[in-house]
């Protein structure tokens, strides 16, 4: 089952998908997964250091995900988020041109506000074939992605949360932002995306939608 709030295709960031690829074909380990910073000071000061996996997936380090993606390869992407069918599966716009909010490579790229569109349905669905029961993933790489993406602030020991922010801007504007999971109860499991439009007079934030998303699935679950 899915739970999913507006269904139009998203230019998404989504370092979820490239944590997958990257963990699944060895390119990450998360126990040897440093890299390193240019010296570069980005807007976001979490940035400005040498980060791991874990560190550059809880805040979301665009640089290292640039590196990751690029590691990874234009073929090989091709071919992975054609076998996840994830959204339009569009990398032509690799380095991120169509971005018009920013033009800094380390910062860009097709996944960002750029070719790559998924609608907030379309990834209910690529989360249940990844961590669902006919995944083609090996179970190390899916446990090794669900540690980072558990909710840890949850006092409900009869649910488990996974998912991950993200949130797109239109020339500086944030005009959409989104919250993306799954749910574990005794019930069984539910896949979920949450999406905020831009909306007059409103605070339009990733953390609003995972609150949204979260009081949602919480209610859904546990009567």
């Amino acid at each position: 089952m899915y739970i999913g709030l507006h269904d139009n295709r998203l230019r998404k960031s989504q370092h979820g998908r490239s944590s997958l690829i990257a963990l699944e074909n060895g390119i990450i380990l998360p126990e040897d997964s440093t890299r390193t910073w240019s010296g570069e000071r980005f807007w976001n000061e979490d940035w400005n250091k040498d980060i791991d996996f874990r560190e550059a997936f809880r805040t979301s380090c665009v640089w290292y995900f640039r590196q990751v993606i690029d590691d990874i390869g234009k073929d090989r992407m091709q071919k992975e988020l054609e076998k996840l069918q994830y959204g339009n599966c569009d990398i032509s716009d690799w380095e991120g041109s169509l971005n018009t909010n920013n033009n800094n490579r380390a910062l860009t790229g097709f996944w960002i506000e750029s070719s790559l569109r998924i609608s907030p349905k379309e990834q209910t669905e690529v989360m249940e074939r990844i961590f669902g029961g006919n995944s083609d993933y090996s179970e190390e790489t899916r446990n090794q992605l669900k540690q980072v993406i558990l909710v840890p602030e949850q006092d409900r020991a009869a649910l488990s949360i996974y998912g991950k922010t993200g949130m797109g801007k239109n020339n500086g504007v944030v005009v959409d932002a989104w919250f993306t999971g799954f749910a574990e109860s005794t019930e069984g499991t539910i896949y979920f995306c949450v999406r905020l439009g831009e909306t007059e007079e409103l605070e339009v934030s990733s953390t609003v939608a995972k609150e949204i998303a979260i009081e949602i699935v919480s209610d859904y679950c546990i009567p």
